[in-house]
């Protein structure tokens, strides 16, 4: 996994949202096991305690499961993971509104222009 940590933001909430994002878009997915929390914080270049406390953000959220025998794994339950993944975009839809909005565009207009973005071969489907 490649981590790119930032000094603008807390450590363990970069963490949290690249770990989330790797579920999220199944680079881990449904009832994989992850990688011990040492080899994690190894590898973004982190205090394992920070790693520990990103994970155990992500069990409170659904997404990780321990198994005391078998660590951790990402939740085997895929409609936990695409209602997070809904929550995500909305999220992101949420915040582009709005930086439009700030540069006076109407929400119809931010709408025609992420058409615009996504091209003409793109599909207009309204569920996540």
């Amino acid at each position: 996994m490649d981590w790119e940590i930032l000094p603008d933001r807390p450590v363990y909430l970069q963490l949290v949202e690249q770990l989330e994002l790797a579920v999220l878009t199944g680079e881990y997915s449904p009832g994989q096991r992850i990688p011990p929390v040492r080899e994690l914080a190894a590898e973004a270049a982190v205090n394992p305690n920070t790693m520990q406390r990103a994970l155990a953000q992500l069990e409170d959220r659904g997404l990780l499961e321990t198994h005391r025998t078998a660590g951790r794994t990402v939740t085997g339950d895929p409609g936990r993971i695409a209602a997070l993944r809904g929550q995500r975009a909305a999220e992101c839809a949420r915040a582009y509104l709005a930086a439009a909005q700030r540069l006076g565009l109407s929400p119809a207009q931010a709408v025609a222009l992420a058409r615009q973005a996504a091209g003409p071969d793109a599909h207009h489907e309204t569920e996540v």
